[in-house]
């Protein structure tokens, strides 16, 4: 079996030790034969980096200097591993013996699948999808992300109304399998993002380059969620909107991302309202200071580090610089009206001729 291709699960930690001692054992119990686990831990002040040599000394634990987010902690972690595979593992999410083999096997069938993305289903109920992530990413014509199986707030029982395989959007960074040639060449995540939509953001660049992002309901992960930061922190607020923003920039045609991005700083300012309404004036303030982030960083150069222009397989990839359109994944209407104004509140209650696989 050695001659499987090497796949690196890597878990990025910072003062999580609570996660690692309850998850860890089921990734160590993962019944891949050719894998290497590995902890990036982002200079944590409790006793990860302890408890891991201590308790894991078969792990490979990369210490960084300081707290980079998810985002610079991930690059910085990942520049050091040497696998055909990398799969980036939340702390908090755990996993049955076998859910690494059907993804590699999927993927191991087509050149141009760079990304993949198992099931994602909530640890507290198991019956249930999760939120970040769920049966594979969508987006819709204004650039909202949303899955199958869950929209905002609404998360469907997974009764097996989507265990068909196919093409999606993006990948949630709760569980992500990824070629490490296609990491290379995309650059890593935009450190820009620092947290939240950064795999949103990765995938939508591949997918640009004309590659593959698909989902894979044969393997499954729980994920507890929240781990870091909870629905209701204003930092979460202030990442979203701001990155929300950052991803159309960096990915849309110029023109379209003109008139997208006019329209959706419109949107958010109706949300900024919805905010004070509701007496949350620490949210109404984070999407304030969201837009005027983004809009001093308009037009900074990304900090990717791009090397696009190498040749994959013998075939000379696109540049993300063309941002040629890839409409697997997207629903050409808007998830918003859809959900709040037409009571749409499940994936299979959407325009189906309007999706598009």
């Amino acid at each position: 079996m050695t001659d499987m291709p090497k796949v690196a699960v890597v878990i990025l930690n910072w003062n999580g030790i609570k996660y690692l001692r309850k998850f860890l054992p089921s990734v160590t119990a993962s019944s891949y034969p050719n894998l290497e686990i590995v902890v990036g831990d982002n200079a944590s002040s409790d006793e990860s980096v302890q408890f891991l040599k201590e308790s894991y000394p078969d792990i490979r634990v990369i210490e960084n200097d300081a707290n980079y987010g998810f985002t610079g902690g991930y690059n910085r972690v990942l520049a050091q591993v040497e696998a055909d595979y990398l799969v980036l593992l939340n702390s908090d999410v755990e996993v049955p013996a076998g859910w690494i083999e059907p993804v590699i096997e999927l993927m191991e069938q087509d050149a141009k699948i760079a990304v993949a993305a198992p099931k994602i289903k909530s640890y507290a109920q198991q019956k249930h999808f999760e939120h970040a992530g769920a049966a594979g990413g969508f987006i819709d014509k204004y650039g909202y992300p949303f899955c199958r199986g869950r929209i905002f707030y609404e998360i469907e029982e997974d009764k097996g109304q989507y265990d068909a395989q196919s093409e999606i959007f993006w990948a949630s960074g709760a569980a992500l399998f990824i070629k490490k040639k296609f990491w290379d060449i995309a650059g890593g995540f935009d450190e820009s993002f620092f947290a939240h939509m950064e795999e949103i953001d990765l995938c939508w660049r591949i997918k640009n380059m004309g590659y593959k992002v698909v989902y894979c309901p044969q393997s499954h992960v729980y994920h507890v969620g929240g781990g870091t930061l909870n629905a209701e922190n204003p930092f979460k607020t202030y990442l979203n909107f701001r990155n929300n923003l950052l991803m159309l920039k960096n990915n849309l045609p110029f023109w379209r991302a003109v008139w997208i991005i006019g329209l959706r700083m419109w949107l958010d300012f109706l949300a900024l309202i919805r905010f004070l309404m509701e007496g949350k004036r620490k949210d109404a303030w984070a999407v304030s200071r969201a837009h005027q982030n983004f809009i001093r960083k308009l037009f900074k150069k990304s900090k990717i580090k791009s090397q696009r222009s190498k040749a994959l397989d013998g075939e000379l990839s696109q540049t993300s610089n063309s941002k040629s359109q890839i409409l697997t994944g997207t629903y050409q209407r808007s998830i918003v009206w859809d959900f709040f104004g037409r009571k749409k509140t499940k994936f299979t209650d959407l325009e189906q001729q309007d999706l598009k696989y």
